[in-house]
């Protein structure tokens, strides 16, 4: 058997994360100007210096990590971007979608992510049990019609979280914590079916000397404030 390896490159910075805003597939306004600089450095890493050779490029429906298939596209023979809506972020539901964090907390309280995964979050989103379901059906269907061959998927962190875990055959809550950095690259090979060998987590060394993040409005407020 062929192997398949999946690269999961997380999306660049997003506008929601700059106004602190709960940003589901509904309110998404994809990549903040930092995160376009992110996504042009793995672009010009990827051009010096190719490092996999690319079968198939895909990206979940979420603007933010559409954009940065298409700025990193380039450097991997301008291929097309197949968009795949199971490769999405969790999803927060109608009604949570577009709040800012205090607004959601102020209604429904913070949210206790080492709780059960069957426990509602998100009032009418989904439970961290059913993003998990999801995200295995993406991945399970990625490598059945992709089998022995490279695939870069431009997602989110909350997917790389669950990818890790399900190769781990680690709970679906708590166990570990990990923190993936926005054009981070998560490298992984299927050595045998169903069994996969962890090739590096969180490269993200074509960010050297950019800012960790944007300031957002409110704390830029409170800086001219001060």
């Amino acid at each position: 058997m062929s192997n398949t390896r999946l690269v999961l490159v997380r999306h660049g910075e997003s506008n929601a994360t700059v106004s602190r805003s709960i940003g589901g597939p509904r309110t998404c306004t994809g990549l903040s100007p930092l995160g376009r600089t992110q996504a042009e450095r793995l672009r010009d890493r990827w051009l010096r210096h190719p490092e996999v050779n690319v079968d198939v490029l895909m990206s979940s429906a979420f603007p933010r990590a559409r954009e940065t298939a298409q700025i990193i596209a380039p450097s991997l023979g301008s291929m097309s971007v197949q968009v795949d809506p199971l490769w999405g972020e969790h999803d927060p539901g109608p009604e949570c979608d577009g709040l800012t964090y205090r607004d959601f907390i102020d209604r429904h309280g913070m949210p206790d992510w080492e709780a059960n995964p069957y426990n509602v979050i998100f009032p009418g989103g989904e439970t961290v049990a059913e993003f998990h379901h999801r995200i295995g059906v993406a991945l399970h269907r990625t490598v059945r019609e992709h089998q022995g061959k490279t695939v870069v998927v431009c997602c989110h962190g909350g997917v790389v979280d669950v990818v890790l875990r399900m190769s781990l055959q680690s709970s679906l809550t708590g166990g570990f914590e990990v923190q993936t950095m926005n054009t981070s690259i998560t490298e992984m090979v299927e050595v045998r079916s169903g069994r996969w060998r962890l090739v590096r987590y969180n490269d993200h060394g074509h960010l050297a000397g950019l800012p960790s993040a944007t300031s957002s409005e409110i704390e830029s407020q409170q800086q001219s404030a001060e």
